[in-house]
């Protein structure tokens, strides 16, 4: 026997994460022969197993090996190593997948296409030449295309499309980047493209009809395009026109819409982009990425959200994420508008027959395949901000990545908040989340919300012994909750929104949560949104707020924050008429009265605490805006105007004692000092700046009042770049440590994790 025999030993290795779907397998094997090990590794659904033999220096070798040099999207959440007795391994082989046992592996989010198949499809002597579904391990669909654990071809909607003999034979070549590349296919046997008109009539199929759509939308037409986790809405970001017309056709007044562009290049010349935007910009994820712009561009103007005073600074760029795309842009070879395939407040289309029935009406061809989509995923929204990336839409390329909870619970479905919802499941100790649904406004808004919180379960393989919900009664997802038959347990808004960002920086309590957003229902029947809370091992307590004032007509004040402004005045002043004042010029002579005798007399005006109403109302009384065309316009015009400001000038926020003992910030210096600041002629941006500064200081001096070290940041307002840098400045230079969301969003997008963090950290026994 060989010296090498003596000392062979086998290694059992357990490795869970991201590992399916991105050539571990393969990468297994190539390593295994490096060492000149024998064994097996296969994919289950608990994650990736290895058993393998050799001698104990190779053994050692090739255990540290996986760590470091593991594919690129790959990522190890644990990885268990049991030296055992030999049996005596003759090869290394990859066995069949094994669906037995709990479901625990993660599912990947799907991948924009690598470098190698650009390549292919860019290559006319490839076989795969202009092929729109060209991937490989290393890119392509995931999330979209699983219909079940583990990840292989019959579990995907690829099981329609049997493999022609050459792809079959990459698909079982170990050393071909394409060896189990669930979704690969080629001209042959894979997928195809067609071109209809509205009326669901074929014009052209293959290659000649993504040529007739690239010259449809040179000539101004709108296309409905089928991208991987639905329908965009497509057309020349250079035509006023032709912007202007998608904006009648799609209900989507103001809000700014996102561009594809053909490369990095292209972007460099519309936007300003650091080192870590390009990153970003440049990632797998392919997000849609906001950046700064630059002047004369030569873009429709009708892109932007444009107020009296400012347009909005930021483009929302994004690079093609499929092969399908590229060809697109390598034909055009401009910006061109890429925005969900909707009308505005519903969800986005993912079925050929219902974009056929819900975007007639908005496009005027549609470029469509025949590969299903299995579930929805938007296009992901995120920015970077304090040198890091911050994610503020959170689905293609991020979901359903896990989040590490701080312990283990029975298994939990949260159904998230009512706006920009998500929901998340909580199982071994990881919280996976769901792509955006979105604002639960509409019919079918709820549907696919139902939808993706059973299916979320059913990747899984989870059954959940309770529920988390919003504690506000009237919320879709809370009655959701509530009929489910399940136990439920309410978590207030604003403690899942400070527990969301405590979950996601691994933040033990004690910590201060400052939680800024639009409304929340409070524990005391009220509206909140303006708070800071202290949380304990053991609860949380409220222990500041922002001074209440009235909103006229509750929700109807989120559109028109002339109703908030007047709100404040009427707890400034105790008048029997409103002062003078910018919003009270803009009211016409018969709302001005009713609105101001509602809030004198409480009718239809409840109390609110919301920092999000309290940016509303100073750009109604600095004149900025009285009416909203989309969520948070008025907030972020006063972001905007601080472009090209800098001044320590600061407007006054007294922190007091209230009657309740809780402190209490009190705005109304501030609001009459804007008056006087509007009398005398100070510009906007210099009254936006001094109103932003005093929003800090506020947080400053509470957190010195409150005295706890770790202060985490969440809610919508702290998607403002500059309230949120200046903040942590500040914070760090007086001694505290501050967090903020990174790979979860500040929004209610980040709710149901928050949710589920209550659960872990102060909720354990239920």
């Amino acid at each position: 026997m060989k010296q090498g025999e003596l000392n062979r030993q086998r290694l059992r290795v357990v490795i869970r994460g991201a590992v399916q779907g991105v050539g571990f397998r393969p990468f297994i094997f190539r390593l295994a022969e490096r060492f000149s090990l024998y064994g097996w590794v296969n994919n289950t659904a608990q994650g990736v197993f290895i058993e393998v033999e050799g001698s104990e220096e190779a053994l050692t070798d090739f255990l540290l090996c996986i760590e470091r040099e593991k594919p690129s999207a790959a990522f190890i959440q644990s990885l268990e190593a049991v030296w055992l007795d030999t049996v005596n391994f003759s090869q290394f082989e990859i066995i069949h997948s094994d669906d037995t046992g709990p479901r625990l592996a993660f599912i990947l989010p799907d991948m924009a296409t690598c470098p190698e198949c650009l390549s292919d499809i860019r290559d006319p002597l490839n076989r795969r030449y202009r092929y729109p579904f060209t991937n490989c391990t290393l890119c392509g669909p995931r999330f979209t295309i699983i219909n079940s654990l583990p990840y292989d071809r019959p579990n995907t909607v690829m099981n329609n499309f049997p493999m022609c003999r050459q792809c079959r034979e990459e698909y079982e070549d170990p050393r071909d980047r394409r060896f189990h590349a669930q979704p690969t296919a080629c001209p042959n046997c894979g997928p195809k493209i067609s071109l209809w008109d509205s009326q669901g009539i074929t014009i052209a199929i293959d290659d000649a009809a993504m040529r007739a759509t690239t010259e449809a939308i040179r000539m101004g037409k709108i296309i409905a395009f089928k991208g991987l986790g639905g329908y965009q809405l497509i057309c020349d970001a250079r035509r006023q026109d032709t912007v202007l017309e998608l904006r009648k056709r799609k209900h989507r007044e103001e809000k700014p819409f996102a561009l594809l562009v053909p490369s990095l290049e292209e972007a460099q010349r519309l936007c300003e982009l650091s080192e870590k935007e390009i990153r970003l910009f440049c990632s797998p994820e392919r997000p849609i990425t906001l950046l700064r712009r630059k002047q004369e561009i030569g873009l429709a103007t009708s892109l932007f959200g444009v107020s009296g005073y400012c347009s909005n600074p930021y483009l929302g760029l994004m690079l093609p994420c499929t092969p399908l795309h590229y060809l697109l842009m390598d034909e055009l070879d401009f910006p061109v508008v890429a925005t969900s395939g909707n009308l505005s407040d519903e969800t986005i289309c993912i079925d050929n027959g219902e974009a056929l029935s819900r975007l007639s009406g908005i496009a005027d061809l549609f470029l469509t395949h025949d590969r299903p989509i299995a579930r929805h995923a938007d296009d992901s929204v995120a920015r970077v901000m304090l040198g890091r990336e911050m994610i503020v839409r959170r689905a293609r390329g991020y979901a359903p990545l896990p989040v590490k909870l701080p312990h283990e619970t029975a298994p939990l479905l949260a159904v998230g908040a009512h706006m920009k919802n998500a929901v998340a499941i909580g199982t071994n100790g990881q919280a996976f989340i769901s792509q955006h649904i979105g604002d639960l406004e509409t019919e079918a808004a709820f549907t696919a919300f139902q939808q993706v919180s059973k299916d979320l379960c059913r990747l899984y393989d989870m059954t959940p012994a309770a529920i988390v919900c919003d504690m506000h009664p009237d919320y879709l997802s809370t009655r959701y909750a509530q009929s489910s038959g399940l136990p439920v347990v309410s978590v207030q808004h604003h403690v899942a929104h400070a527990f969301s960002c405590m979950v996601e920086n691994e933040i033990a309590p004690p910590a201060l949560g400052v939680v800024w957003d639009g409304t929340g229902f409070g524990t005391d029947g009220t509206i909140w949104g303006g708070e800071f809370i202290r949380i304990t091992p053991i609860g949380y307590e409220r222990a500041a707020r922002f001074r209440p004032f009235r909103l006229a007509g509750g929700d109807s004040a989120v559109k028109e924050p002339a109703r908030s402004a007047l709100g404040l005045l009427a707890e400034t002043f105790d008048n029997l008429r409103p002062p003078d004042s910018l919003t009270v010029n803009a009211l016409s002579e018969n709302s001005l009265p009713t609105l101001w005798t509602m809030i004198q007399r409480g009718i239809n005006s409840p109390w609110t605490s919301s920092a999000g109403r309290l940016f509303d109302g100073i750009a109604s009384l600095a004149g900025v805006r009285q009416i909203t065309r989309h969520e948070g316009q008025a907030a972020m015009d006063l972001e905007f105007l601080l472009e090209g400001i800098t001044t320590d000038e600061s407007y006054q926020i007294e922190l007091m004692e209230g009657a309740d003992g809780l402190m209490v910030a009190d705005w109304s210096p501030m609001v009459k000092q804007v008056l006087v600041d509007v009398r005398d002629g100070v510009t906007p941006p210099l009254i936006s700046a001094r109103f932003h500064n005093a929003m800090v200081n506020i947080i400053l001096a509470v957190a010195l009042q409150a005295g706890e070290e770790a202060v985490v940041l969440s809610g919508g307002c702290f998607q403002n770049k500059y309230l949120t840098e200046q903040t942590v400045t500040r914070l760090k230079e007086a001694g505290f440590h501050p967090y903020w969301h990174q790979r979860v969003p500040p929004n209610d997008g980040g709710i149901a994790l928050g949710q589920l963090g209550y659960m872990t950290i102060i909720n354990r026994e239920k």
